[in-house]
């Protein structure tokens, strides 16, 4: 790497612009941070939005930043959560294609991900028994095989079992599930795939939106949005979701209300 003696700033650090310096500064900067946090030295952990694009420049395939910690804590079971505007949501799958999203969703996964969801929730939330809605993946919850079979063969099995554990309940059809959820029948939504959890959440809270990896044996937030390059340098951009990222992760380490 160079050094910072032989960097040009208006060359090598252009607002906006992506390049293979900032993205290994970005990962370093990580694990400073997860180090801190492992040690003890502090109690949690608020990451500003980063750039894939400059990480993979710099030679590191995470697709974010949920892989990158999960790496770095040797955390084998994680989820992301996204809360705001009255919306919980945790995903099942996050960064992928859409159409390898049916093959990723297995009993085992999925098992996990609502175990994880409820453990999570109670601990965090403060809550001895939170209700937990899931998400169907087809229209209408398949429409009995109408639409899909991943309802009949995955999601209601798994949810079945886990009853006798948890308050859990569904496969809820995604279109109607949310409104339920932000109208105090669920604590918490366990969606899918990307899209299916982040477009309720950005909707209902879009500058407030916090972005949480569970099962982390650290507390980690981030605002919900990514580097808004479009607008870099220009002094317009919006804190509130970092500030609300700042506070949900004070609130979970116990040092505020």
């Amino acid at each position: 790497m160079l050094s910072t003696t032989e960097l040009e700033p208006e060359k090598d650090f252009i607002p906006g612009s992506t390049n293979s310096l900032c993205g290994e500064a970005v990962v370093n900067y990580i694990k400073v941070a997860v180090s801190l946090c492992m040690e003890k030295k502090a109690v949690a952990m608020v990451t500003a939005p980063i750039s894939k694009e400059a990480i993979h420049k710099a030679g590191y395939s995470y697709p974010g930043h949920t892989e990158l910690l999960a790496d770095l804590t040797n955390t084998k079971k994680y989820a992301m959560m996204l809360t705001g505007g009255g919306i919980r949501v945790v995903l099942v799958t996050i960064h992928v294609a859409l159409r390898d999203v049916p093959k990723m969703i297995t009993k085992d996964r999925l098992r996990d991900v609502i175990e994880l969801t409820a453990v999570e929730i109670s601990r965090l939330y403060r809550l001895s028994s939170p209700k937990i809605a899931v998400c169907a993946l087809n229209p209408h919850a398949g429409e009995k095989g109408a639409f899909g079979t991943e309802e009949i063969e995955i999601i209601s099995p798994v949810i079945e079992e886990l009853r006798s554990k948890y308050e859990v309940s569904g496969p809820h059809p995604a279109d109607t599930v949310f409104y339920w959820h932000r109208n105090g029948k669920y604590h918490v939504v366990v969606a899918m795939f990307h899209d299916q959890g982040l477009i309720p959440v950005k909707l209902c809270g879009f500058d407030e939106g916090v972005n949480v990896t569970l099962g982390l044996p650290i507390i980690r937030t981030s605002p919900d949005h990514g580097t808004a390059f479009d607008i870099a340098g220009k002094g317009v951009a919006n804190p509130k979701s970092f500030v609300c990222a700042f506070n949900l992760a004070a609130y979970f380490a116990g040092i505020s209300n």
